[in-house]
């Protein structure tokens, strides 16, 4: 078959992404079963942009509310801690790029999912260099390399232009997923409790 690809948009501090962790990687293994020329590659969506300024609280609520809502409908575990313990910050950037040094590795989903632990169930703040480099420390990533990119300009263009090419997908929000098939881009139906859906819309599209 020709091939194809199925983007995953995200970012690593998204809580609906946190949400669907498990049904995606349920989905991959899926995927890899059933239609392994599939090739799946990651595709950074940067909730928020750097600010040291603290998170507005009419933003705090929503997402109070946000976790809440998110464990009622998924039973997804959230720290709530956090918003006690943490300064926060609405600045997702920092983890996007720690994303990228992983990827650089074959590391880009234990970055995504060991963010996602620090953030919503250590109650930890991944807006913090600091919270990142210990994340980056704990998966074997060298702590000179890590701190010298975190902040280089050519890693935060690479940044930018990843951000630019997930603008110009069919997305509604994160997570989504797009499979690029002989030279077109498809919006893929997502269930945030079930792969299936996903999986039958990628092989009718293959198929057809």
């Amino acid at each position: 078959m020709n091939k194809a690809t199925l983007y995953y948009v995200y970012d690593p501090m998204c809580s609906w992404c946190w949400g669907y962790h498990i049904t995606w990687t349920r989905l991959q293994k899926q995927l890899a079963a059933k239609m392994p020329d599939v090739k799946v590659q990651y595709v950074l969506g940067g909730l928020a942009p750097d600010s040291d300024l603290p998170m507005p609280h009419e933003m705090q609520q929503f997402l109070q509310q946000t976790w809440h809502k998110i464990h009622q409908q998924l039973g997804t575990v959230f720290n709530h801690d956090f918003w006690t313990c943490c300064y926060p910050r609405r600045s997702t950037y920092p983890s996007c790029r720690a994303a990228i040094i992983a990827r650089q590795s074959e590391q880009e989903a234990q970055m995504i999912y060991a963010i996602q632990q620090a953030y919503y169930l250590q109650a930890k703040n991944p807006s913090n260099i600091d919270v990142l480099i210990d994340i980056a420390v704990s998966l074997g990533i060298d702590k000179q390399h890590f701190v010298q990119q975190i902040s280089s300009d050519e890693l935060n263009q690479q940044l930018m232009a990843e951000l630019t090419f997930a603008r110009q997908l069919p997305i509604q929000g994160f997570p989504s997923l797009v499979l690029q098939y002989q030279q077109q881009f498809y919006p893929i139906k997502l269930d945030y409790q079930d792969a299936d859906p996903s999986i039958n819309h990628i092989q009718h599209l293959i198929e057809s």
